[in-house]
């Protein structure tokens, strides 16, 4: 009873609000001002504050939320212990080993020679100074990417 006589007062006073944005001709805004104030007294008609209260203050559907809340905790641990663990069961392991042999195996392995040295810049080329000096950043970039 109380939250219905709360959320009309709120309502009228929006709608009081509203009228005086209008009286000084911002007409768009007292609209959004009056949209905004008639949601509490919607929300009371159809029925909506009524069962939120009755939601908040019922043990039982407090004990509903703690029980979900525990769920949803469950779920969360054991995704995270899947994931350190390094995936699934052996459903998914027996996926990815098939996937794998799909590729044959000196596919993966680097080439003979290469070893673990880093590729070779070519030295950056003296800069001169006129026109085409405007384009050999650009040249030098779209030679590296081998465009």
């Amino acid at each position: 009873m109380i939250a219905e006589t709360v959320c009309s007062a709120v309502s009228a006073a929006g709608l009081g609000i509203a009228a005086v944005t209008a009286y000084r001709r911002r007409f768009l805004a007292a609209a959004r001002v009056a949209a905004y104030s008639l949601v509490p007294v919607g929300l009371v008609m159809t029925g909506v504050v009524g069962w939120l209260a009755d939601t908040a203050f019922s043990p039982v559907a407090w004990a509903g939320f703690a029980v979900l809340g525990a769920a949803w905790l469950l779920f969360a641990g054991t995704r995270a212990v899947e994931r350190r663990r390094g995936g699934a069961g052996s459903g998914r392991r027996a996926a990815e080993g098939a996937g794998r042999g799909a590729v044959a195996p000196a596919a993966s392995a680097p080439a003979p020679g290469q070893g673990n040295r880093p590729a070779a810049r070519p030295a950056p080329a003296p800069r001169s100074s006129g026109s085409a000096d405007d384009f050999s950043d650009i040249e030098a970039i779209l030679k590296k990417h081998g465009i």
